[in-house]
């Protein structure tokens, strides 16, 4: 758990290249993960934020511009979220000059079901 927590995109799958790409950056806090990704040349609507599965998958998509099919910007990445760690009914989102930044809050300790706390005597 900590490996991932210290790098959760070890595990993101990229649409081109391999490797961790980069414009990437992630920061654990005691409160919730905090991603942040260079998405230059795209606004607000070109981004789409989405879990399904304990998996974040970040898309982005550029227009093309006039005559030239190859020329849109294009992200893809997915991030497998441990399970039962993160709120992801309470992801937010926000892409402000080409940079999205997502914030995963973390369910509490004391709220998990899968903790079971032992009474000591």
């Amino acid at each position: 758990m900590d490996n991932l927590m210290e790098n959760p995109l070890l595990s993101a799958s990229r649409g081109a290249g391999s490797g961790l790409r980069r414009g990437w950056d992630a920061k654990e806090t005691e409160d919730a993960l905090h991603l942040r990704v260079d998405m230059p040349g795209l606004s607000k609507e070109d981004v789409k934020v989405s879990v399904e599965q304990n998996t974040l998958t970040i898309r982005g998509e550029g227009g093309k511009e006039e005559g030239d099919e190859e020329s849109g910007r294009r992200y893809m990445s997915r991030i497998d979220l441990p399970e039962k760690l993160y709120r992801t009914d309470q992801i937010k989102a926000e892409m402000k000059n080409g940079v999205l930044k997502v914030v995963l809050p973390k369910v509490k300790e004391d709220e998990r079901s899968d903790v079971l706390h032992v009474n000591v005597e």
